[in-house]
């Protein structure tokens, strides 16, 4: 079983209050270089973490990140499995997160028994997951994608090869789309994305009849249907910030909307709406677990601190190696480098 260290004293320590004395950004820094640490940030953290992190990618581009730095200690600002997915990579390093409940609704949709009996039930599937799921899921696989890469791979398989798909039914159906198949899909979806409202969006678009949309795989149908573009977080940012235009609507994690402000500060971006015609829907509740004053106190005691048991690690391993063996190098060939 996977364990997030945190025993009785950890915990004290976590809950104390920090010295309001204290620059935290230079006191972050400080432990950076103290502790061989490196900070990967996906790009749904909130602003402050992004600015303070050493790079600010997608799943593809963290999990690079993650298999090759010489870093003893990677502090990674995200969620529960992408900081397991570093220390699968990495097992020789400290990996924390910097709070402990930072999960995924993809992955408590899809728990491992349930996985277990569905995979039963579709003989001769190959098992094709979503890197948004827990490392006892990915150990249950054959290929772990990501939604920048997943494409890419699933064009090299056979096309009779029969695939199974999970957890996100939405990205799944839109790759069925795009490849031509036909795989079963696992019915999970993220809580971000399902939100999106079709008609608070076309009362949006007709307020701004120049702006492009821009969306993310995970959304439904209804909301993709309109979309200019469809990609992963890092193929929507770089069209964003350089296809031709000045206004955009963002249909995927507000967050992702600073990074696209820092490259093209002249260009506006507006979240896509919820059902009730605002864009409170876009805020990840997860991702917006970690903050500044948690991330420093992870690296100042190296805990809430990411451990998994060997044969599990080695079993989740071999489809994330295989995702990376397939995935061309020129597909997100660096993540955003922010701070040395």
């Amino acid at each position: 079983m996977i364990q997030t260290v945190v025993d009785k004293s950890d915990i004290n320590v976590i809950s104390e209050t920090l010295d309001p004395f204290i620059n935290i950004e230079e006191e972050i820094d400080r432990l950076r270089k103290e502790k061989n640490a490196v900070i990967l940030a996906h790009y749904y953290q909130s602003a402050e973490i992004q600015d303070i992190a050493n790079f600010v990618g997608d799943s593809l581009d963290l999990s690079r990140k993650a298999a090759e730095t010489d870093a003893d200690m990677i502090a990674f600002c995200g969620v529960k499995f992408m900081a397991e997915c570093a220390k699968i990579l990495s097992p020789d390093k400290t990996v924390v997160l910097p709070d402990k409940d930072a999960g995924c609704s993809l992955e408590e949709s899809c728990k491992p028994d349930n996985f277990k009996v569905f995979k039963k039930n579709h003989p001769d599937h190959l098992v094709l997951s979503y890197v948004n799921c827990s490392a006892e899921i990915k150990a249950l696989s054959d290929i772990i994608v990501t939604s920048s890469n997943a494409k890419i791979i699933i064009d090299q398989l056979p096309k009779g090869q029969k695939i199974i798909f999970g957890p996100d039914k939405h990205l799944g159906a839109y790759l069925n789309k795009e490849t031509g198949r036909n795989m079963v899909l696992w019915p999970g979806t993220c809580i971000v994305h399902e939100q999106f409202n079709e008609r608070e969006l076309i009362k949006l678009m007709t307020r701004h009849p120049s702006a492009s949309l821009v969306a993310h795989p995970e959304c439904p149908e209804e909301i993709l249907k309109h979309a200019n573009h469809v990609g992963s977080t890092r193929s929507i940012l770089e069209y964003a910030t350089k296809a031709s235009g000045t206004e955009f609507i963002v249909a995927t994690e507000q967050h992702i909307i600073h990074q696209m402000q820092l490259e093209t500060p002249d260009r506006t971006f507006i979240p896509a709406p919820g059902s009730d015609g605002t864009c409170n829907c876009a805020n990840c509740p997860y991702m917006a677990l970690n903050d500044l004053e948690k991330l420093y106190f992870a690296m100042l005691n190296e805990i809430p601190r990411i451990e998994i048991p060997e044969e599990l690690r080695l079993s989740a391993l071999k489809p994330l190696n295989k995702m990376l063996d397939m995935t061309p190098k020129n597909v997100n060939p660096a993540s955003k480098i922010v701070a040395a």
